[in-house]
């Protein structure tokens, strides 16, 4: 399976080179607190178009559209998980929006809360995707020695260990880290004044 991986694209989805592939994930930060559902239309429209076999799509901490249920009926073209798994294949994915923020789209500040969140993702996924990295995992902004991950999901590596781990937010921290078990990408395209400045990663994880 070819996967096509990006994030952070705040409404300029259309700017993007998208490579063909059979999974395309998208890792949250479709709109740039937009309250338009017209975005929401024209981000589906573009999914539509684009040839992959597989979409999956969780929103981020600008996609306030999406915590009502019946803006995220608005995107058919794709599966959105949130705090939810889906079979594509012969791979287990889970998706989850959960900030460890006070404000902003599926905020979620209290440690515990995210913890038991973390909890209910299945210990057999192969694909993980949210939108925050888990700490100290390409999570750190250029010039900042604090990094924006959270522990609480770097912690629930001790039982789930997926072998693909995609995320976005921190839009300088964009690459791939490589452990043992796990394949972690930062997906963000974004660059720090808001243009698109990266191209999405394309991998290809075997069964």
């Amino acid at each position: 399976m070819k996967v096509v991986c990006l994030s952070d694209t705040h409404e300029l989805h259309r700017n993007v080179a998208v490579p063909d592939g059979d999974l395309l994930i998208h890792a949250g930060d479709i709109t740039f607190f937009s309250q338009r559902p017209s975005v929401l239309v024209d981000f589906n429209d573009w999914l539509a178009e684009l040839p992959h076999k597989h979409k999956v799509v969780i929103p981020g901490n600008h996609d306030t559209l999406l915590e009502e249920e019946e803006n995220r009926r608005m995107i058919t073209n794709a599966h959105v998980l949130i705090n939810s798994g889906v079979t594509l294949g012969v791979f287990k994915i889970w998706g989850s929006p959960t900030m460890p923020l006070a404000s902003g789209a599926f905020a979620t500040p209290h440690a515990t809360d995210r913890a038991e969140i973390w909890s209910r993702i299945p210990s057999d996924t192969d694909f993980l995707v949210t939108h925050i990295p888990p700490a100290g995992i390409l999570d750190r902004a250029r010039g900042t020695s604090h990094g924006a991950g959270c522990q609480a999901l770097r912690e629930s590596y001790r039982r789930i260990h997926p072998r693909l781990h995609v995320f976005g937010h921190v839009h300088s921290a964009a690459g791939i880290h490589h452990t043992a078990r796990t394949l972690f990408v930062n997906a963000s395209l974004a660059g720090e004044f808001g243009n698109l400045d990266r191209e999405p990663v394309v991998l290809r994880p075997r069964p």
